[in-house]
């Protein structure tokens, strides 16, 4: 079912959006070399319930056995999304990226970055600009009587140009009511196709792009999803809304 939100919904959704944001900056600011992904967990946790919110992520299990334990997904170089907060220092030449999720007054936001540890490589460097940029494309397309697969196919034209691959397994959703809503929204597809995009709607779009090949596996810690060839991997994602007919980033300073 896709939710069509209220004003009072939205407002609920702009609040938790708005402390996912300053969340993903701090932990950006204190990303550096010799840091431990545990570290910038608990710097994003003590920030969300200072405005007594709750890091949505805590807990999260949807069904699998084992509850996500961190506030945070820290996820570095080979690995695609959800990588667990451990003590593992974070080293010059690395990329991480990090995916926060709010819940305050019941209503959820989403977003994540990735961003380079030190100085890193050049074909580092271009897949992050490349995945960055085509979330913004795909933004682009989350238009009032588009479809879903419009800002898919706009995210997968990009990346595919740019030689790298789009992870198929993972997708985007809707978000706002529940952490994971309809439609899913996948990061490749054919143009005109999909559910039609509506007025009301809200969705975290979130290209996962790695540089070698798409395929993907899950590691035994039933969470972390890494490449399978070793490649590195970036994650850029927001929350969006539909408003007049056009999109509006929620998940912004």
């Amino acid at each position: 079912m896709i939710y069509i939100k209220t004003k009072k919904e939205i407002d609920f959704i702009r609040e938790s959006c708005r402390i996912v944001a300053e969340t993903l900056q701090l932990v950006k600011s204190n990303i550096k070399p010799g840091v431990t992904t545990l570290e910038l967990d608990k710097i994003a946790e003590d920030y969300i319930r200072s405005n007594n919110a709750i890091p949505a992520f805590k807990g999260y299990s949807q069904g699998r056995s084992e509850s996500f334990p961190g506030s945070i997904c820290a996820s570095v170089d080979d690995e695609v999304v959800h990588g667990i907060p451990v003590n593992r220092i974070l080293k010059e030449g690395e990329i991480i990226a990090i995916d926060v999720g709010v819940l305050k007054n019941n209503y959820y936001g989403d977003a994540a970055l990735s961003v380079a540890v030190g100085k890193i490589s050049d074909e580092k460097k271009k897949l992050l600009e490349v995945t960055e940029k085509s979330l913004y494309l795909g933004i682009e397309q989350a238009k009032a009587n588009n479809r879903v697969h419009d800002i898919s196919n706009a995210v997968q034209e990009f990346v595919e140009a740019n030689g790298f691959s789009i992870v198929r397994e993972l997708c985007g959703h809707g978000v706002g009511k529940f952490l994971h809503e309809d439609p899913s929204v996948p990061n490749f597809g054919k143009k005109g196709t999909g559910a039609k995009l509506k007025n009301g709607m809200t969705l975290a779009i979130e290209p996962m792009v790695n540089l070698g090949h798409y395929f993907v596996k899950t590691k035994p810690d039933g969470w972390t999803v890494v490449t399978e060839d070793g490649s590195p991997s970036a994650h850029f994602e927001h929350t969006i809304l539909i408003n007049n007919n056009t999109p509006e980033i929620l998940t912004v300073c």
